[in-house]
């Protein structure tokens, strides 16, 4: 009886214990989850998009250049263009870390099917039903110690020149980001690297690890900016690169940047064979670029000089490749370059009733130059075709912050012997997040 009284008070002792032991799990738990409700969201969706309608005054051949007497009466012709559908995903784990990425649609992504054709024997065929692409454009792991001090890495983007860092459709007036630098330039340039970035009071700075451009991309119109991708499974990296930005905020309502970038580009490259194996060609970029706004006023602007190295060497390997290669095969230059300046102005900020609403609508203007042989060897032939002057004029209406409506006049001007190329383009865009 004695041993049954003790079993029992035992018994009653544990249930106790474990009652208290309960209870304080619960307090801590619903401690821990009112914590974790306190937090903002840690979930991030977003994106952005364009879609635009243009109508061209000048002929859509190749030959437009090489013939241009040929071309001078061509007939217009349209399109209608996605130029970029952006969708980004975004989650902070806590203590610092957090997630970034970004799936990019270019010009409607890509549609391809393999299907079997009764009238042709039961064949199977791939049908390209679209073109454009799909490029993985971020995927990073951020580790934050504070504003001034993060380290970024993975695949991100190289803010080298003003679209690289600004390339939200609501960051330009015009319908297509801005012709120089991404002619000249990859845009949007991302890379797989490593950034350690941070923001003081009036600075911001980023410093950038990255692998080298391709040589094998480059080419006459575009200069480098093929360079930045890759036709295989994989990013060569035989030779590395370095960037820089640095941005200043000191004066009210006005951000200054500069951004560099240095790399070797020949070595990077499956195909390069002994005779080049002293060339480096060495890319070397600078850029300095600007943002004014005011209440009614927004201005934007930038210049871009880009050199190359042993420009005639990889003109002569690049041309010697086989025709089943990826290569342009095409001349390159030795310099580029490519300054532009817009400025846009808010008429609806006279009336009171738009500036209740916060809506806003800014006639603009743009002009730029850019040139993507503005040097050659003497041994590369120059296309002059590649020096363009374009300008452009619109409207910009916001209905709502994230959404624009952008209606434009441009034309592209070249020398006497080329014609000139007007265009009239309608396009709509949005650039936001859709959790908070």
């Amino acid at each position: 009886m004695k041993k049954l009284a003790n079993t029992f008070i035992l018994c009653s002792l544990v249930a106790f214990i474990g009652s208290v032991s309960a209870q304080e799990y619960r307090n801590d738990s619903t401690e821990e989850n009112k914590k974790k409700n306190d937090l903002p969201d840690r979930l991030t969706i977003g994106g952005y998009g364009e879609a635009v309608l243009s109508r061209n005054f000048y002929s859509d051949q190749w030959q437009r250049y090489t013939n241009a007497e040929q071309y001078k009466d061509a007939k217009n012709h349209g399109r209608f263009d996605l130029p970029h559908v952006v969708l980004s995903i975004g989650y902070d784990f806590g203590k610092g870390w957090s997630f970034g990425s970004e799936i990019e649609f270019e010009h409607g992504g890509t549609g391809s099917a393999v299907e079997i054709e009764a009238e042709e024997t039961g064949e199977y065929e791939t049908e390209t039903e679209r073109g454009g692409e799909v490029v993985l454009e971020q995927f990073w792991i951020q580790k934050s110690f504070c504003d001034a001090f993060n380290i970024r890495m993975g695949h991100i983007i190289v803010p080298v020149g003003m679209t690289n860092q600004y390339h939200l459709p609501t960051e330009f007036f015009t319908n297509y980001r801005p012709e120089g630098e991404s002619t000249i330039l990859p845009c949007t340039w991302h890379e797989t690297g490593i950034s350690l970035w941070g923001r003081t009071k009036n600075w911001r700075y980023e410093i950038l690890f990255l692998p080298g451009l391709d040589a094998d991309r480059f080419d006459s119109e575009g200069f480098i900016s093929g360079g930045s991708g890759s036709p295989y499974e994989f990013k060569i990296a035989n030779a590395y690169a370095g960037a820089l930005r640095l941005d200043n905020y000191s004066i009210k309502n006005l951000r200054v940047g500069v951004s560099g970038y240095f790399g070797n580009s020949f070595s990077n490259s499956l195909s390069k064979n002994t005779k080049y194996k002293d060339y480096n060609g060495e890319v070397m970029i600078g850029t300095i670029d600007f943002h004014y706004k005011t209440r009614r006023l927004i201005a934007r602007g930038n210049f871009d000089w880009a050199h190359l190295n042993d420009s005639e060497e990889i003109t002569q390997f690049n041309k010697s490749m086989s025709n089943a290669s990826p290569s342009p095969k095409m001349a390159v230059a030795s310099d580029a370059v490519a300054a532009g300046i817009e400025m846009g102005y808010d008429i609806f900020s006279h009336i009171s009733k738009m500036r209740r609403d916060d809506r806003k609508l800014y006639l603009f203007g743009r002009y730029e130059y850019y040139d993507a042989m503005a040097k050659v060897e003497k041994n590369v032939l120059d296309y002059g075709w590649c020096g363009k002057q374009r300008m452009a004029l619109g409207l910009n209406y916001y209905p709502l912050k994230e959404i624009v409506v952008k209606a434009e006049y441009s034309k592209r001007f070249y020398k006497s012997q080329y014609n000139n190329e007007p265009t009239v383009s309608l396009g709509i865009a949005y650039a936001g997040f859709f959790t908070k």
